[in-house]
């Protein structure tokens, strides 16, 4: 007996979880939870680590002991699933649900912003990925190769760049700014709550480079976005993000008549850095993609019933 049904946004910062009651009907939604990051690139174990920790953060803010995996169903839609083996590996590690469903994290936001229906998602958080469902019931999916190569747009490409500059201004290449200082300042403390301490913000912003991962970089993106009316390398980043955007959205549908979502942590902030003809085809979401995970598990479920 499957009580419950969990659907899982995995992403490469965060995993949020929705938990709802199987009860035969439209699946009722009790509470949700957050965990670590549960995108693929940090591991099958850290992954399934992340999900179990956002599941049993659900439970608690429903007032709910959690019952044995193998009385729920779940629903995921993780980064990373694009890499076949990363995916085949994670299935095979279920530490015990019932049944799943594994998808990309950008089909499960598509599928929650649209609630199925045809339309263009573009998903920009940590990374990005932009995904096309038509009217035909076709499925193709642009952008999201993985960082540092792709994840146009997204926080940790935005970081990169941001870092970048920051490293100019050191060098005595670019003007020293408020929005410089925030970024190396940013390094050093980073280093000092690691416990290492530096006599230059180069040897500082050395020892940081040499550490930084995915969600190192995507961190600095909340310091372009501070600084972006202000500062003009800071406006740049953001115009350039939105370029990225479109280019994203021609890509995906060339003409122009399907709705636009904008998702994950970053659209609202970039939205206003779209080019004009890009905003009149954008709408707001219905619902993101933990909704649209499980979605997708009642579907499955509510399938074999009728098989």
């Amino acid at each position: 007996m499957i009580e419950y049904l969990i659907g899982v946004d995995g992403g490469g910062t965060g995993t949020r979880v929705r938990l709802a009651r199987n009860d035969g009907g439209a699946a009722a939604l009790l509470a949700t939870g957050s965990g670590g990051p549960s995108g693929l690139m940090h591991g099958v174990e850290a992954a399934w680590s992340a999900v179990l920790e956002a599941l049993q953060a659900a439970f608690a803010t429903a007032g709910l002991v959690r019952p044995a995996l193998d009385r729920m169903a779940i629903g995921l839609g993780l980064a990373g699933v694009n890499n076949k083996q990363w995916a085949a590996e994670f299935s095979a590690s279920n530490p015990g649900f019932r049944d799943t469903v594994i998808e990309t994290d950008a089909f499960t936001t598509l599928v929650g912003a649209h609630q199925g229906r045809p339309g263009v998602i573009i998903a920009i958080g940590t990374g990005s990925v932009g995904e096309v469902l038509t009217a035909e019931g076709k499925r193709r999916e642009v952008g999201g190769w993985g960082f540092p190569a792709s994840d146009e747009a997204g926080g940790a490409w935005l970081g990169m760049r941001a870092i970048t500059h920051a490293q100019h201004v050191l060098d005595g290449r670019a003007p020293g700014s408020d929005f410089a200082r925030a970024l190396i300042h940013f390094c050093d403390r980073s280093n000092q709550a690691r416990g290492a301490h530096f006599d230059s913000h180069h040897d500082s912003m050395f020892a940081w480079l040499a550490s930084a991962s995915q969600t190192s970089y995507a961190q600095l993106a909340p310091l372009v976005i501070q600084h972006a009316a202000s500062d003009a390398a800071a406006g740049q980043l953001m115009l350039a993000a939105g370029e990225e955007i479109a280019r994203i959205a021609a890509a995906l549908d060339p003409d122009g008549e399907l709705p636009i979502a904008l998702c994950g942590g970053l659209a609202a902030h970039l939205q206003p850095y779209l080019p004009e003809p890009l905003l009149a085809l954008v709408v707001k979401p219905h619902a993101d993609a933990a909704a649209g995970a499980l979605r997708l598990i009642d579907q499955r479920l509510k399938g074999k019933q009728t098989c």
